[in-house]
């Protein structure tokens, strides 16, 4: 009986897969700067040469990007799931908040179930970080920079997940996301208790995940994003009401005036 010949793997073959997975797990992260080659090469055990080998693999693939005295990058465009047109597009399409959140309710439901699984002591740290960045952003009550850390904070559940797919999909509708969180929490501040009720729940989310209660985190992620639907749902019909009554003042006939 013959057997097939084993052929040892090439070192440079085995340095590119490991840095295909660490991109892929989000440890380096697109427009994330590389290490500089002799700290690379020292960190993988290996030689220079074999190190610039899988630096020149991965630049041919179009993930890594090398700048001119500048060292080499993570492909910005890894992020960029949704192109600026495309991005203008889906934001003028008449329902899409309403989607996007049902999207991110099936999206997130899952991420908040594997995080409470999966998580780390280091994710755990960086999701505990998060939210105290979100609780700061909050208290300033400036909506841009709310938008921003409730998106950062939801982004490192989808890391702490540990699923490629979940992560790159809610990676991919960053920049999505954060447009947005801005639209529905300008809506949602119109009502006095929203930011109390928004960071109970974001707490909720939290606590259920670094208590390993998979199906709690997922519930409560499901809560959260049923709020924000329901309260961006009766402020447009609010709106809806008042453009009518509008309509219907404008449309009477003045009053005639006496001689």
């Amino acid at each position: 009986m013959s057997y097939p010949t084993l052929r040892q793997p090439r070192l440079a073959d085995v340095i590119t897969e490991r840095l295909e997975a660490l991109i892929l797990e989000g440890s380096l992260k697109p427009g994330q700067r590389l290490p500089p080659e002799r700290e690379l090469a020292e960190r993988f055990g290996v030689s220079r040469p074999s190190l610039r080998e899988a630096i020149q693999k991965l630049a041919a693939r179009g993930l890594l990007q090398s700048r001119q005295g500048g060292g080499t990058f993570i492909t910005e465009d890894l992020h960029s799931g949704y192109s600026d047109p495309l991005l203008e597009m889906l934001s003028r399409h008449g329902e899409f908040h309403l989607d996007l959140l049902e999207f991110r309710d099936a999206m997130e439901g899952l991420s908040a179930y594997y995080a409470a699984l999966r998580a780390t002591p280091t994710d755990k740290a960086v999701m505990l970080q998060r939210f105290e960045e979100l609780e700061a952003r909050f208290a300033a009550r400036d909506a841009a920079e709310e938008a921003k850390a409730d998106a950062a904070f939801h982004l490192a559940i989808a890391e702490a997940a540990h699923n490629v797919m979940l992560l790159h999909s809610i990676r991919g509708i960053f920049h999505l996301l954060e447009r947005s969180i801005v639209d529905n929490l300008e809506q949602l501040f119109a009502k006095p208790d929203a930011r109390e009720r928004l960071m109970t729940q974001h707490r909720a989310l939290l606590d259920a995940i670094l208590q390993g209660r998979a199906e709690e985190a997922r519930a409560c992620s499901h809560d959260h994003l049923v709020y924000v639907e329901e309260n961006l749902l009766a402020a447009a019909r609010a709106e809806t009401r008042a453009q009518r009554s509008l309509r219907r003042a404008q449309s009477m006939p003045t009053p005639p005036t006496e001689a």
